[in-house]
């Protein structure tokens, strides 16, 4: 026979409630989630919450237990003193639909605002390819179960109403650094499109969202904070600055976007053999606007066509502007520069015919 433990649970719903304590027996190796389903065959009958495989792999019964944003189905027992008094409450950043059970509608609109993968042109999807070495730096933010924890425990969107509708949350950032980081990905701006309309600039690293995180992903150090650091280099990194300065000075062959569409994309021309250039100078000025605030999803740019070294073994100043990968990934140490073009693992094969 087990113990009687203290419960404190939430019950209520969108129209207001309060805590209401019960007197539950508590046996070894039982998690709240354990304690949850006893109440609702004992005392409380109509307790609403949500669940589905007991086994911390979908994300259904998160709740805040003693004020901290947990999973019921990982939480043990035993992790509590037996004179403590434990509290469930619903997730207090999502409004309450009845006792535990909370609307977290607001993530799925936030999962479809975000640019879904973009697969490349002319490759069928049994045909794509990948190295290993890219499938482990992704690997880990797609253990994300979407139990909305780091959602909860945020303060961007717990705190502040007014945030919500520019600010994706931890969750997105994850799932934007994962295609980021994807070689099969057509998409080249993703980094500018998560400052400019999922608010990533919003987040100031707190790490809460890492601490809740049930399968332990890094989402502040090997997500959140690469992606800040490569928006950071492309915005304000005085070298890509000055790149930027040359090449609008045409002492550098130049990249011209132009309003010249085949189809639904608006094609880059190079002027002198493919290298591209940041600055755009389109000779259409609603283009060249999109390119200088950084969020355009159709502009086309080339590789750069020319050998990663110089005769002298230096780099040229337009690979150190480039705004895609052909360095060492911030997500990871496991490569060397100057990095030959016939090495480069993060570009697709066929992505420089058009």
């Amino acid at each position: 026979m087990g113990t009687k433990r203290h419960f404190r649970v939430w019950r209520g719903d969108e129209s207001g409630g309060d805590l209401q304590d019960y007197q539950v027996e508590v046996n070894e190796g039982e998690v709240v989630l354990d304690i949850i389903h006893r109440l609702q065959a004992t005392d409380a009958p109509d307790l609403a919450c949500r669940w589905n495989c007991k086994a911390g792999k979908c994300g259904s019964c998160s709740m805040e237990i003693n004020g901290m944003p947990k999973l019921g189905c990982m939480t043990r027992m035993s992790t509590f003193e037996e004179t403590e008094t434990v509290t469930v409450t619903p997730l207090r950043t999502f409004p309450v639909i009845r006792d535990l059970v909370t609307d977290v509608s607001f993530n799925y609109e936030k999962a479809r605002e975000t640019p879904a993968f973009a697969p490349p042109a002319g490759v069928a999807p049994g045909d794509y390819r990948m190295q290993q070495v890219d499938v482990e730096r992704s690997q880990e933010f797609r253990k994300c179960i979407e139990c909305f924890l780091c959602q909860n425990t945020c303060h961007v969107i717990r705190d502040h109403d007014e945030n919500k509708q520019a600010f994706a949350g931890p969750r997105y950032f994850i799932r934007a650094a994962e295609l980021d980081m994807h070689p099969l990905d057509a998409r080249t701006d993703r980094r500018e499109y998560t400052q400019a309309e999922q608010g990533l600039g919003f987040c100031n690293i707190t790490k809460c969202c890492t601490e809740v995180c049930p399968e332990h992903i890094k989402i502040t150090d090997n997500g959140i904070i690469p992606m800040k650091e490569r928006v950071v280099d492309r915005r304000y990194d005085p070298l890509v600055w000055l790149g930027n300065k040359i090449f609008r000075r045409g002492q550098v062959p130049q990249t011209f976007v132009t309003s010249a569409k085949h189809g639904d994309a608006v094609h880059s021309h190079a002027a002198h053999g493919g290298v591209h250039s940041h600055a755009g100078d389109s000779h259409d000025p609603a283009a060249e606007a999109q390119a200088q605030a950084g969020v355009n999803w159709h502009r086309e740019v080339p590789r750069p066509t020319a050998p990663a070294v110089d005769d002298n073994g230096r780099l040229p100043l337009t690979e150190l502007t480039f705004d895609r990968a052909a360095a060492p990934s911030p997500f990871g140490d496991d490569v060397t520069f100057p990095l030959p073009p016939e090495h480069l693992n993060f570009a697709h094969p066929e992505q420089d015919k058009h």
